[in-house]
């Protein structure tokens, strides 16, 4: 009897440090499309048909990317396959675009290592990653050969934009300063489809801590949907959060970046006024 109990006792610890050198082995690559719908806001209210598909055109790198997410069950790294040149950190003539940058999260240490360039030189951006509440649904459909469930959240449009600058968001800030009452923080509304086949809590750009890999999100006018998943490759991956680059946080990355964008419109208005 007693043999009897130490064999399963030594057949289930054997079972547990296989699962754990499994779980330790386990990793995967995930390529992202992601499509933005365009927006012009009031100037696309005065362009004609024809001027709206040139602009489309000429913003079609930018509303239309492929990403690559590297995984294991603790770690991802989140790559832009085409990177735009960051070396001026911005933007095209709406002043409403900036790049991601090289994006690390540890899941298991719920941390953010994420690397950026702005106006030639390099941030190290380490946060915490923003706790996403999911809503999780029973809605189900299929994304490739996996069953995905729905998930619901709301998530505050800083969380999701905070190494991109607008002035219109600026120009939010500055009224908001103004006011004695604090405004209600503004969310989005984010849908998102993970897979259970894929038992890690990751995801593309922010977005993570499901019990399953996210394949689809969308956010905003944003959709990142894979179309393709490797599991346990051949060629072992190695996934390392950047080291180069001036350290600060998410907050103290936006300061610099509105500082440094309002310098430079105060700079172009006195000269205008200077002529």
């Amino acid at each position: 009897m007693k043999s009897s109990n130490f064999k399963s006792i030594l057949f289930l610890f054997i079972i547990l440090i296989c699962l754990n050198i499994n779980g330790q082995n386990f990793q995967g690559k995930a390529i992202y499309m992601q499509k933005s719908k365009m927006e012009l806001g009031r100037w696309g209210a005065r362009m004609s048909e024809a001027q709206k598909k040139q602009v489309a055109a000429r913003l079609k790198s930018r509303l239309e990317k492929t990403y690559t997410l590297t995984f294991n069950m603790k770690e991802s790294m989140f790559l832009e396959d085409d990177q735009i040149d960051a070396i001026s950190g911005a933007t095209d003539s709406w002043g409403g675009y900036f790049s991601r940058g090289d994006q690390y999260k540890n899941v298991k240490e719920e941390k953010l290592v994420q690397a950026q360039e702005f106006y030639g030189k390099r941030f190290l951006i380490k946060d915490n990653l923003h706790k996403i509440d999911w809503t999780m649904g029973t809605e189900t459909k299929k994304i490739g050969n996996y069953t995905c469930y729905k998930a619901k959240a709301f998530v505050p449009n800083k969380e999701l934009s905070w190494y991109s600058f607008s002035w219109s968001d600026l120009r939010k800030k500055e009224k908001k300063e103004d006011e004695t009452e604090e405004s209600q923080e503004n969310m989005t509304v984010v849908e998102a489809w993970y897979t259970l086949q894929i038992p890690v809590a990751q995801g593309p750009a922010e977005f993570w801590g499901l019990p399953g890999l996210i394949l689809e999100v969308s956010s905003g006018n944003t959709t990142l949907l894979c179309t393709e998943v490797v599991i346990n490759p051949k060629e072992k991956i190695e996934i390392e959060a950047p080291e180069k680059g001036t350290k600060t946080n998410k907050d103290d990355y936006v300061a610099i970046v509105q500082k440094k964008m309002l310098e430079m419109r105060n700079n172009r208005m006195g000269r205008r006024r200077g002529r």
